[in-house]
């Protein structure tokens, strides 16, 4: 969880510095250039001011006035003639004047001017400016000290990296809350998966707050629960299979000794063989729906639609069981109003039938009757199989269709089954894009509808 805080807190510091980056240097650029325009422009109009007071009162007094505003400051001025020679000036050291006493001579302007140079090298901002009066004619020269422009770069460029340091110490503070605020409920919500990856279902997570991060919560304590779930239903399921396998295995065993007594006439020995036969077509039954099962959870089975008639598919799974439910005194039933194609598996869509024809015979009794609907409804495909049975109550209904499932377990043996067809139909009507629900009221029977 570290190496996750620290690449988002990595990348967000990056991020936020090279936008600060560049952000500081547009405004150091924006600022020093606009210091620089205004002491040029200041520099451009002292000079003109100057140089119109030198035109309107031509005079040694106005000379040396000049000079003496701009002697001791940051700026200086120098008053030419017109051969360059240096009438005047307020300059500690005349040789400064040397390398724009030339620009002068070669240039010679005619108009106010300021001379293109480089502040971070050079120690002086420079302007010309001509005058002409009285018959004399010479140059004004101006020179501004470039020294508080350095001392504002100089002052900004602390105050940036203040700055800088600043929002460096803000990150860094920002990347310990985040830290604990974000790794920490990742850190137990990794310790509870690693739980969960030994066998420990019953992991403990404390709501998290209204985001990706409670979503991710709640889905690992669903996971938790799902898993339980399923351990339990595994365990019960294969407890409940050992019980199935376990009790026709005892009788083929037992039953399969007495037979072997030589002291038993034919008619006894018989009658053990027939109840290992059937004990033994028992297990055989178990057996292939588990493996039915196993197919449909493994997802190993195919579900082949063709069309074939809705009549004929009733009447051909009554002829089927017809002596069956004759042998136990049940009415066997069939409606179809009006003859339609059916589109669906016809093997599998058989084994549904069968198999809900099969748990009504199990629990009607002699006398009672069972009816098999097929009929057409809003598109749909209604199939139906009523029983006058014994019915089941509200509250074990939902359950079923789950495997191994049987209301009262109690009666397995005197009823038949192991609680394996009806979840056999479930898959078989899913795996179709259908759905199967059950009505059912103790003492009246039940009604297993499908919608294919």
């Amino acid at each position: 969880m570290n190496k996750i805080s620290t690449k988002l807190a990595a990348s967000f510091i990056i991020s936020f510095l090279i936008m600060d980056t560049l952000l500081m240097v547009y405004l150091h650029q924006t600022i020093t250039n606009a210091r620089v325009d205004e002491e040029l422009d200041r520099l451009l109009k002292t000079g003109s001011n100057h140089r119109n007071v030198l035109e309107d009162n031509y005079t040694e007094t106005t000379l040396n006035h000049i000079i003496l505003m701009e002697s001791g400051g940051e700026r200086d001025a120098v008053i030419l003639d017109d051969a360059g020679n240096v009438l005047q000036h307020s300059l500690e050291n005349e040789e400064i004047l040397a390398p724009y006493l030339t620009k002068i001579k070669e240039e010679r302007p005619t108009e106010d001017m300021i001379i293109p140079v480089n502040w971070k090298k050079s120690p002086y901002l420079v302007s010309f400016h001509p005058y002409e009066v009285q018959g004399n004619s010479g140059f004004l020269v101006m020179l501004q000290s470039t020294a508080p422009i350095r001392q504002l770069v100089g002052q900004l460029n602390v105050h940036f990296l203040l700055a800088g340091g600043g929002s460096i110490v803000i990150l860094l503070v920002v990347y310990m809350l985040l830290s604990k605020w974000l790794t920490r409920p990742l850190i137990r919500m990794k310790e509870a998966t690693e739980q969960i990856s030994e066998g420990y279902f019953n992991v403990d997570l404390p709501t998290f707050s209204n985001d990706e991060l409670g979503e991710l919560a709640a889905s690992i304590r669903k996971l938790s629960n799902d898993l339980s779930r399923v351990k339990r239903e595994r365990n019960e399921f294969l407890a409940s299979v050992s019980h199935e396998m376990g009790t026709p295995l005892t009788y083929l065993i037992g039953y399969a000794k007495v037979a072997q007594r030589t002291e038993l006439d034919n008619s006894e020995r018989f009658k053990y063989l027939s109840i290992i036969e059937e004990e033994a077509e028992r297990l055989k039954t178990l057996v292939k729906n588990l493996m039915d099962l196993a197919q449909m959870d493994e997802m190993t089975f195919t579900v082949m639609k063709t069309e074939f008639s809705s009549a004929r598919f009733i009447r051909d799974i009554v002829q089927l069981v017809q002596p069956a439910f004759d042998m136990k005194g049940i009415v066997l039933l069939h409606e179809s109003v009006d003859d339609f194609t059916l589109v669906a598996d016809r093997m599998r869509l058989e084994q549904i039938i069968l198999n809900l024809l099969d748990n009504a015979l199990h629990y009607s009794e002699s006398g009672t009757s069972v009816t098999v609907r097929a009929f057409q409804e809003k598109k749909q495909t209604i199939l139906q199989v009523e029983d006058n049975g014994c019915g089941i109550p509200v509250k074990n209904q939902q359950q079923i269709f789950e495997k191994l499932y049987r209301v009262e377990k109690s009666r397995s043996r005197s009823f038949g089954g192991a609680g394996l067809g009806l979840a056999i139909v479930k898959e078989l009507t899913e795996a179709h894009g259908g759905t199967i629900d059950v009505q059912s009221e103790l003492g009246k029977g039940s009604t297993f509808t499908i919608r294919l």
